[in-house]
């Protein structure tokens, strides 16, 4: 059987890809399961700085697998039936299942960028905004999709693009499933920023994050993870804690000693 999601591993950059190409990468149950394998397997992953995610084929993402719709329309309410997403979460996270695929990735320890072609559909939009960057072709389509199937976006859409663009917007694209280009998401800041190549956008962009102090980033990304929506005290705090940890490290002082010796830092991972 073909790898669902294949990872690599190159000078820090881990390239994940999405591998259902013949489905458009479509979230079948075992595509759920396999991207957020992937994530808490990179998450943990020795030498890894940055992760770029794409997909295989003529696009990123179709959202969820048709076949998993059929007979829907045909099968009766169950009583009881709202509780299946609360039975789904775990003590550990705040996500069930069905979120975990966007979830992992801001739970991620290093960046994560997504690069998105052809299409981001759906759950597949909902994934890729788990990504702290968007890099999209101008002609990719993007679409809050949910409302033709009678639904609302359920993986994590609330938590991932609160701080991305305003809430009447995404209203008005979850209300009518509208489709965008990369080029208008990133007018209205739903992606960071257009690539005729978004994937070999994001590897440029990866390597040279992958170039800063691996601790800085780390504690970058854990600030603003952590801070954003935070009490003022707590964040205040976290700076001075992380900052704190850094000063004075192999890495930091690796980090002053290159720019003084005009030299490319050699930095050590962190274990």
């Amino acid at each position: 059987m073909t790898e669902l999601v294949t990872i690599t591993v190159e000078d820090g950059v881990a390239d994940v890809r999405l591998n259902r190409a013949d489905k458009y990468n479509a979230l079948s149950p075992e595509m759920f399961a396999a991207i957020t394998e992937a994530g808490e397997k990179l998450a943990s992953l020795p030498g890894v700085r940055v992760v770029v995610l794409s997909g295989e084929g003529r696009g990123f993402c179709a959202g969820l697998d048709f076949s998993s719709f059929k007979g829907m329309g045909d099968r009766e309410r169950k009583p009881g039936a709202e509780a299946t997403v609360g039975a789904a979460m775990s003590a550990e996270l705040p996500e069930n299942h069905a979120q975990r695929p966007g979830m992992v990735w801001k739970r991620c320890p290093v960046p994560v960028i997504c690069a998105l072609h052809g299409v981001a559909f759906g759950g597949g939009l909902q994934v890729a905004l788990g990504a702290d960057i968007r890099i999209a072709a101008p002609d990719a389509k993007l679409s809050v999709m949910e409302i033709k199937w009678g639904l609302v976006p359920d993986m994590g859409l609330t938590q991932t693009v609160r701080d991305l663009i305003r809430l009447d917007v995404l209203k008005e694209l979850t209300f009518t499933g509208r489709v965008l280009s990369g080029k208008e998401a990133a007018e209205l800041g739903l992606v960071t920023r257009v690539a005729d190549d978004p994937r070999a956008e994001a590897l440029a962009l990866a390597r040279e994050i992958a170039g800063k102090s691996p601790d800085a980033i780390r504690a970058g990304k854990k600030l603003l993870e952590e801070s954003w929506h935070a009490e003022p005290a707590h964040g205040l705090a976290l700076e001075a804690s992380l900052q704190g940890g850094l000063i004075g490290s192999p890495n930091q002082l690796e980090a002053v000693k290159s720019v003084f010796e005009e030299r490319p830092a050699q930095y050590t991972d962190v274990a």
